[in-house]
């Protein structure tokens, strides 16, 4: 995002307990979730000074952790209690929290049982992941090479930072061909999600989703389901197989950065931006805004 560099900023951030200067935010080189991937990490957004659905991201931050198998060393009435105290420091009231959980530097290999947990909570303006341009008239992905692991070869369940080294591969070689992004097949070249948010699709008036078994069933993602079953839209979670893009006329990425965010293209398929898609934009946008 445009602006000052992350580890440069006026501010401050929740670490272990205490709120400390932006810049003094730091951790050892030899900590172990820099070598092993042994971090979890949210992402939430905040409206109006308050972040939307707060517990819900506390709660799994905890459980991805326990799923990496060590323990967040709070409770979620404290996380939420900490990411409330950050946002309000630093007068954050539409913006973006990163809080998160890793591993230390007590012990450098590939076992490491008696490192400390330490948790971070960070949080910054950030008024939009996709510009507002892209998002009216539909972002363009393309088609990734990573594909999502299977379950039994990756914590899937777990917002885990290792899951993300292969979005980020994915994304880049997307925006370098000109591309918002790009739609990650899974393991069994089934349709699963874009590098960083979920995906829906619209035909004849109802809603089709990727069952999320190999991938994150984002806290965003069954809020969207839920916004659309009150406005009386089917919808349906089931496998989804590539060739089927073409019969679908709308589509839409779900995230707490993307928010409700439109396609325009994926790979040789094209959509609309159409009318039940930009109805559910603006039912999520009322509902976080408490409209």
């Amino acid at each position: 995002m445009a602006g000052p560099a992350f580890d440069d900023r006026d501010g401050f951030i929740w670490y272990d307990g205490v709120m400390v200067p932006w810049r003094d935010a730091r951790c050892h080189v030899l900590t172990h979730a820099l070598h092993y991937a042994s971090c979890v990490f949210e992402g939430e957004r905040v409206y109006g000074g308050k972040v939307f659905k707060l517990t819900e991201h506390s709660q799994r931050l905890i459980d991805s952790g326990r799923i990496l198998g060590f323990d967040v060393p709070m409770t979620v009435e404290a996380i939420d209690e900490a990411t409330r105290d950050v946002v309000a420091r630093n007068g954050i009231v539409d913006g973006y929290v990163r809080p998160l959980a890793w591993r230390g530097s007590e012990m450098m290999g590939v076992s490491a049982q008696a490192n400390t947990i330490h948790v971070a909570i960070a949080c910054w303006l950030w008024p939009s992941y996709f510009s507002p341009e892209a998002r009216l008239k539909g972002l363009r992905l393309t088609i990734a090479d990573w594909k999502r692991p299977a379950p039994d070869t990756a914590p899937t369940a777990s917002k885990a930072a290792g899951l993300y080294m292969i979005c980020t591969l994915s994304k880049h070689k997307a925006e370098a061909a000109g591309f918002d992004d790009a739609l990650m097949f899974d393991y069994r070249g089934r349709v699963a999600e874009a590098t960083g948010a979920n995906i829906f699709f619209v035909k004849d008036g109802k809603l089709h989703t990727p069952t999320p078994d190999c991938f994150l069933d984002g806290i965003t993602r069954r809020t969207v389901i839920d916004l659309a079953r009150r406005k009386g839209i089917e919808v349906i979670e089931r496998t989804i197989m590539p060739e089927e893009m073409e019969g679908f006329e709308q589509a839409f990425l779900t995230g707490t950065a993307a928010e409700v965010t439109p396609l325009s293209e994926i790979g040789p398929y094209s959509f609309e931006v159409g009318e039940i898609t930009k109805g559910l934009m603006t039912a999520y946008d009322d509902l976080v805004r408490g409209r």
